[in-house]
């Protein structure tokens, strides 16, 4: 193929990407609040805080810098502003991620599986979760997706000029979120494990170079940065991963369900490989689960890029033994964690797909045709293509209205509610509170909430009453007897998300109130701030 025709695909697939992002920002919600984050440290950085914003903040900053200058270009003030400021950097990076994704396809693969890969990695349910959710996934793939691309051109050619590149676009995702540092270190890992190869030959001068250069330069573009934040980063699930710090409490908010006393630490890692495994199905998707073999077994003669294969097998296994190290430490590892093992699997479904594309052929007798064979036209291909991203998007699609909206109009009422009430909120959706612009108890500080008599408004979702998490028993306990005093839409459509609205000191429900004590049980202590 020609550099225009790959022009034209990868501008295509950027066009479709935009077009299902742009879809999905009117027919899905905003379910995780860790986006906020990002955007409260790009507030601090607008405002000039640099040591707040960039060393001190928990996350790392790149994700929040790029909200930042967008804020700036864009304008405007208030939670509106800085919520749409983030979509904008969340969207683009997706979008661009379109050309080192069919690039890293193209040199694993081939030009079928490139655009195919693109297709499937871009069309999954979780991509549009990220950028929905305003997560640094999203530019974190952008660059850490180039870094192997660059990665692989290496392994592949054995020129040093890829190396730079690899070693800027690691820092960049490094920048971003922690995981960055991966690439590097699996690089070096695959150099490392090289010389054991039997197919490979090892000419060690530029051997050596090649791994000091890996080493040196990483040190030197992220090394200032990690001193000044004094390790590979602060957020404390790195702490526990690297095991610096000592493992989530049994109660911890972030856990899934309380750590049994009595658990074991091989039924602890049993239980994180389990969940492990979950994620990357879930990530990569059931049906794609058969493609993925075939794709893997398609692709031989592995020997002829055998060093290509080391490294990206390095990679695969660091990132689930990273997953399960992840939830056996602090109990809890989500389907956004597993992108990049399900991002690698997914280009291999791709093959697989793309193997079937140019391999099935139909008997002309089960036609009546005598003994010619035909084979399925695009349009067939097209569809089962359509299928594979449809189904998934249309099975978790809401009615039309903006991702925020309900968050929008619960964070008004609160606004004109505190405006000439009394009490303190507890915002266990974080963004209703956010779009208010008033000052309360967010999710992370639940149990303080718990203890404060002050404490009047709850804000949940569903999710916050009836799920497994640690939390549920506070809230429940905090609102126990009473019914919403608003529902943020009153008459939800199916998959949409509904805020609920309780007011501790309105009436208990007539049932509850000739069973129950007028005062209520304090709630427990907080475990964790």
């Amino acid at each position: 193929m020609s550099l225009i025709q790959h022009g034209v695909r990868v501008g295509l697939l950027m066009v479709g990407v935009a077009g299902l992002l742009l879809w999905l920002s009117y027919h899905s919600d905003a379910t995780f609040a860790d986006g906020l984050r990002y955007i409260h440290q790009a507030e601090r950085i607008e405002d000039g805080a640099w040591s707040e914003g960039l060393i001190k903040s928990v996350d790392h900053p790149l994700h929040s810098m790029a909200i930042a200058a967008v804020h700036r270009v864009m304008g405007g003030t208030g939670p509106v502003s800085w919520q749409r400021s983030a979509q904008i950097v969340s969207a683009s990076a997706m979008i661009l991620l379109v050309i080192p994704l069919y690039l890293l396809a193209l040199e694993i693969y081939g030009p079928t599986t490139a655009w195919v890969g693109c297709l499937l990695c871009l069309g999954n349910p979780i991509s549009g979760f990220v950028v929905i959710n305003v997560l640094s996934e999203c530019t974190f793939l952008l660059f850490w997706t180039w870094g192997l691309w660059a990665a692989v051109r290496f392994l592949r050619e054995g020129r040093f000029l890829w190396l730079p590149l690899t070693i800027t676009f690691s820092a960049l995702a490094y920048l971003t979120r922690p995981e960055g540092m991966l690439l590097p270190l699996a690089l070096v890992a695959t150099l490392l494990v090289l010389p054991l190869h039997w197919a490979t030959r090892i000419y060690w001068p530029r051997w050596w170079a090649a791994v000091a250069f890996l080493i040196v330069g990483p040190l030197l573009l992220v090394g200032p940065y990690m001193a000044a934040k004094g390790g590979l980063g602060t957020k404390p699930s790195i702490a526990r991963l690297l095991g610096t710090a000592p493992k989530s409490d049994a109660m911890a908010l972030e856990r899934e369900r309380p750590l049994s006393p009595n658990q074991t630490t091989f039924q602890t890692y049993r239980i994180a490989a389990r969940r492990m495994l979950k994620v990357v199905r879930t990530a990569v998707t059931t049906p794609l689960l058969p493609l993925v073999l075939l794709g893997l077994v398609t692709a031989r003669p592995w020997s002829a890029r055998a060093r290509v294969w080391l490294f990206l097998g390095v990679i695969v296994t660091a990132s689930t033994l990273g997953l399960i190290r992840l939830h056996a430490t602090g109990g809890y590892c989500t389907v956004r964690h597993g992108l990049v093992p399900a991002m690698l699997l997914t280009l291999a479904a791709a093959n697989g797909l793309a193997w079937l594309m140019r391999s099935i052929v139909i008997p002309g007798q089960w036609l009546g045709h005598g003994e010619e064979r035909f084979r399925l036209g695009p349009g067939v291909w097209a569809a089962i293509l359509a299928g594979f991203i449809a189904v998934p998007h249309v099975q978790g699609m809401t009615s039309y209205h903006g991702s925020f909206s309900a968050y929008r109009d619960a964070g008004t009422w609160i606004a004109e509610t505190k405006a000439r009430d009394h009490g303190k909120v507890l915002d266990m959706t974080d963004w209703s509170l956010f779009f208010s612009g008033q000052p309360g108890f967010r999710f992370s500080e639940v149990n303080w909430a718990a203890i404060d008599p002050n404490t009047r408004w709850v804000v949940v979702r569903d999710a916050h009453l009836r799920g497994r998490w640690n939390f549920g028993p506070v809230v429940r306990q905090l609102i126990a007897g009473r019914d919403p005093i608003l529902t943020i839409p009153a008459h939800p459509k199916p998959r949409e998300v509904q805020i609920q609205i309780y007011d501790r000191r309105s009436p208990l429900r007539p049932t509850v109130a000739q069973q129950t004590p007028a005062t209520e049980t304090p709630a427990a202590p907080p475990t964790r701030r």
